[in-house]
């Protein structure tokens, strides 16, 4: 389950119980919530990685921000999704 957040009113709100609020983009980033599982996964690990790298522990938008474009991302997430 993949699900983009368009409303910043009730974000917190948003983010059911064993999901993640992520932020994705180089330049605009966009707000996707995902499954915990996906944590586990090495292909998103490499992205834990590359964010790590980028921005250390201080993310821009308050959150966990991942340092790719939204089609990759989306790519990505719906190959776990059928994993």
């Amino acid at each position: 389950m993949l699900r983009r957040s368009l409303s910043s009113e009730r974000r917190s709100n948003e983010v059911p119980k064993g999901h993640l609020a992520v932020y994705v983009g180089h330049n605009e980033k966009k707000r996707f919530v995902i499954p915990l599982s996906y944590l586990n996964h090495p292909s998103f690990q490499e992205l834990l990685f590359q964010a790590e790298e980028e921005f250390g522990f201080h993310h821009p938008m308050g959150g966990l921000t991942i340092p790719c474009s939204e089609e990759s991302f989306i790519d990505l997430t719906s190959h776990l999704s059928r994993a």
